[in-house]
């Protein structure tokens, strides 16, 4: 137990699906054995989860799934929100913060049919579900004969399309399937060499507002510092590269030896049978600043290697998406 001034009341802001309240659920239950706050959740369906007719690229981006919870944050009505950090922009609004970076489950891609055990079983032309533009373009590079199709909707929503047929196969984040039970659904899991996760991906972001300075350094104590650092290096990436829901882009750091290494992929926004440009970086990483470094460096490094025309397709598709 530690002595706070903050309010001994904690609300957290969640959306209401069941992985998502899954996530909210987790953390009202360490914070609440861990400090004794009595926390509250405060379910939300957000324009992410109403809009399903659309990719995410075309109608906002990832932050159609946090501009609620924020909502909600400003006007007091709760404290705090928790994400899966893969779903948070790369630029938080003026006046929020994240306080903290739980632990990562499996960052890993998970491969999940009903007919087929891996990627490379599947027939020719094979109808694979993913509304990712980064998995889009790793899996053509991975099997350019593929039909990749949208798929939209919460976990639960994403598996009955499959088990409907209208999927040969589907391409989830491991750590939703795990989270709820569902790790038998998974028939393989994606090397994270072979399909390079999204920054964030497996962590959970804890978001207040900028002044509450109580809540900060108090959920700031449940900060797992090297999933922490990892994330930093990765959204880095991002950001170094202006990154948007229209940008193709991985990345993924792991530590090794006291060393964090980080791999980096981008795609090209509309044409998809552009190779991916990759590159690699590790370092010895004991802040935040030196992990921010290293992400700028990966993507210092994509440039070099041709980065510019792939980030003007990008640039223009956010446009032309409005």
């Amino acid at each position: 137990m530690v002595v706070m001034s903050a309010p001994s009341r904690l609300v957290i802001a969640t959306r209401e699906s069941r992985l998502a309240l899954w996530q909210a659920e987790h953390v009202r239950a360490v914070l609440g054995q861990r400090f004794g706050l009595a926390v509250e959740l405060l379910g939300m369906t957000t324009r992410g989860d109403q809009i399903l007719d659309r990719t995410l690229s075309k109608v906002g981006g990832k932050g159609l799934f946090v501009k609620e919870l924020e909502t909600a944050l400003e006007e007091g009505r709760a404290q705090l929100a928790v994400h899966s950090l893969k779903d948070v922009p790369m630029e938080l609004p003026a006046g929020f913060v994240l306080a903290a970076v739980w632990e990562r489950e499996d960052p890993r891609d998970a491969f999940v049919s009903n007919r087929c055990a891996t990627l490379h079983e599947l027939p020719r032309g094979a109808r694979v579900g993913t509304s990712s533009l980064r998995r889009q373009a790793q899996l053509l590079a991975l099997r350019p004969d593929l039909d990749i199709q949208p798929l939209r909707g919460n976990l639960d929503t994403r598996l009955r399309k499959l088990d409907e047929g209208g999927y040969d196969a589907i391409v989830l984040a491991a750590a939703g399937l795990v989270r709820l039970g569902l790790a038998e659904r998974i028939r393989s899991r994606f090397d994270v060499q072979q399909m390079i996760p999204a920054a964030g991906q497996g962590a959970l972001g804890l978001e207040v507002r900028e002044q509450a300075a109580e809540w900060r350094a108090l959920l700031a104590q449940t900060s797992h510092r090297p999933t922490e650092l990892a994330a930093l290096a990765e959204r880095a990436v991002s950001r170094a590269l202006g990154g948007s829901c229209t940008m193709p882009l991985a990345a993924h750091a792991r530590w090794v030896d006291g060393r964090l290494h980080l791999a980096a992929a981008l795609g090209h926004a509309t044409e998809a049978t552009r190779p991916l440009l990759r590159t690699a970086a590790d370092a010895a990483v004991a802040d935040a600043a030196a992990a921010q470094a290293l992400g700028e460096s990966a993507a210092a490094r994509l440039q070099a290697a041709g980065a510019g025309d792939y980030l003007a397709a990008a640039a223009a598709a956010a446009t032309a998406a409005g």
